[in-house]
């Protein structure tokens, strides 16, 4: 076996000779958890911002459950990495965790215990006994030795740990939550964080929030996703996962996407575990979540909140267990558009302010409180200035998950010296095998070019191209070679670079499209001209309103193009 390699730089007997910051203090921190590490992550550099006299080092402590993951995110956040057995050779001033379950080294310098949640709020599997203990508190022989300080978010919460942990007496700090406070100065960025999600304007955004365990979210309904996007419209909705990442830690990044992969096909976008989190809660229009701490941000942001599952593990008496009595269950068997519309219509933003304020005290001075208390055990002046940067959060820049198939209901309605009324409702394919009320006139099949299950596009009636805009001259050739390679298709859609759509059906008449408003992909007008067709109404100079579900009505030009360029694709 190797010899243990000395520290060299920034810290160890050996770093004058080797370091460039002349660092004055020494500050660890106990990476565990991915979670635990991703919270100190979030706060630290706005804590240290321009202070080149705190040397930091992150110990790497292999013994936790859920320890897979940690170094990368440290490598990939350029942390410099020591082993947990050479902690004692760093000579640290404090050491800093969000993982309260940590073994430190005989010592006397004081260890500050971060909340990587919000309090004390749930009961967790002991990893040293066969038992569950209260998340959030260190062991009993490190609350004997004095070096513990606990961050606390709350009054409340010092006097619940009191009541459990008498030994903690004296040794709270009272700073509120660093986290809550990025998130509700980054609200007025909510827009942006949809459009860079991928959430096109006027839809809704759905994000599922699940804690880990079997009483979780994901653990109790793991096709809840797929279920969800099966029953709301594709173009009135959008559903994100948030997957606590004890869960993607635990049991793998290859395991989630393989149990979610319906979901996945169907445009579920899969939340990354660390950081990008946070964005995407605020950018949510509802939340659909459980006993986590990430639900119980969202109902403090004002969000309208359902339950789809909420554990015993949840701590009676605190926040969370009251969000757990106010909020509404959602009913997976029920018809869940209705119950999330209802939601979100009838949310008040103050609903649950009483239960925000029994987990959040001093909001907005987190920052400067926590930092207050870093410098002070570590017996280092405050720099100057005092006033923090107020930094919302960056938007995210994770690839999101796209849908290439879809089966597509319409109904056409014609009345009296008025144009025609076609109303389209899009869900995925990939979950289109959810029954459905008021079942439509017409249902097609429509696919991308790109859509990978040549099944479905050997079945699909109609093809669309979104991956560019063409010249008049390339649709119409994309639209003659694609009709021939697919016999069984009844029409081909793409979009113009000069604006406008073409349509090529299978006879050889080509439909030139314009559509007002917002942008749409070409499976919009080709649901149109595709209805028209089977209800066999005029497909020359007609106005038609094209009603996208109960999002908005736009108005459709269609016109046939005076020379067909070629015979019918048969």
């Amino acid at each position: 076996m190797h010899a243990r390699q000395p520290l060299r730089v920034p810290v160890g007997p050996d770093a004058p000779r080797w370091r460039t910051f002349h660092g004055e203090k020494t500050l660890v921190v106990a990476a565990r958890t991915v979670t635990s590490t991703a919270r100190v992550l979030e706060c630290l550099p706005a804590l240290l911002r321009g202070d080149s006299r705190v040397a930091v080092v992150f110990a790497y402590d292999s013994t936790s459950a859920f320890s897979d993951g940690v170094l990368d995110l440290l490598h990939d956040s350029g942390c410099r990495v020591m082993s947990w057995e050479q902690l004692a050779d760093a000579a640290p001033d404090l050491i800093v965790s969000a993982s309260e379950n940590i073994d430190v080294p005989e010592g006397d310098c004081p260890v500050l215990v971060l909340p990587h949640g919000i309090g004390f709020q749930k009961h967790v599997p002991d990893s040293r006994a066969p038992r569950s203990r209260l998340s959030g508190v260190v062991p009993d022989r490190l609350l004997e030795s004095g070096r513990a300080w606990l961050a606390i978010s709350h009054p409340g919460q010092e006097e619940q740990l009191l009541a459990t942990h008498p030994k903690a007496a004296g040794h709270t700090l009272l700073v509120g939550d660093t986290c809550f406070d990025e998130l509700l100065v980054s609200l007025d960025q909510a827009g942006a964080y949809r459009a860079a999600l991928g959430v096109p304007d006027g839809r809704r955004l759905v994000v599922l929030s699940s804690t880990w365990g079997t009483t979780s979210l994901i653990g109790q309904n793991p096709d809840l996703p797929a279920r969800l996007l099966a029953a709301l419209p594709y173009d009135e909705f959008r559903v994100a996962a948030i997957i606590h990442p004890n869960v993607w830690s635990g049991h793998g990044a290859w395991q989630i996407r393989t149990t979610l992969a319906t979901a996945l096909d169907a445009g579920l976008i899969l939340i990354p575990p660390v950081h990008v989190w946070r964005p995407a809660l605020v950018a949510a229009d509802a939340v659909i979540g459980d006993h986590g701490s990430v639900t119980l941000y969202g109902a403090a942001l004002g969000k309208p909140v359902l339950l789809a599952a909420f554990g015993s593990d949840a701590v009676p008496g605190t926040a969370v267990d009251g969000l757990g009595r106010a909020a509404p269950r959602l009913d997976p068997l029920g018809n869940m558009v209705q119950q999330i519309t209802t939601a979100i219509g009838e949310h008040a933003p103050d609903r649950y302010r009483t239960i925000a304020e029994q987990a959040f005290a001093r909001p907005g001075q987190a920052l400067h409180q926590l930092r207050t208390a870093l410098y002070h055990l570590m017996g280092l002046a405050e720099p100057s200035p005092g006033v923090l940067p107020r930094l919302a959060l960056p938007a995210p820049e994770e690839p999101v998950s796209s849908v290439s198939s879809w089966t597509v209901a319409t109904t056409a309605s014609f009345h009296d010296d008025e144009r025609p009324t076609v109303t389209v409702r899009r869900h995925p394919a990939a979950v289109s095998d959810a029954e459905r009320e008021d079942p439509p006139a017409f249902t097609h099949l429509a696919c991308d070019e790109g859509e990978r299950d040549r099944r479905l596009v050997e079945s699909a009636s109609v093809l669309i191209r979104r991956s560019a805009l063409l010249t008049t001259a390339a649709a119409l050739h994309w639209i003659g070679e694609t009709l021939r390679r697919c016999p069984g298709c009844r029409l081909a859609a793409v979009a113009l670079d000069g604006g406008g759509f073409l349509v090529g059906l299978r006879d050889g008449r080509i439909i030139e499209a314009t559509v007002t408003g917002p942008a749409v992909d070409p499976g919009l007008p080709a649901a149109t001209v595709y209805t028209l067709l089977r209800a066999g109404a005029a497909l020359d100079d007609a106005m038609v309103t094209l009603r996208i579900g109960e999002l908005r009505d736009e108005d459709v030009s269609l016109r046939l193009r005076p020379h067909v360029p070629v015979g019918p694709f048969d």
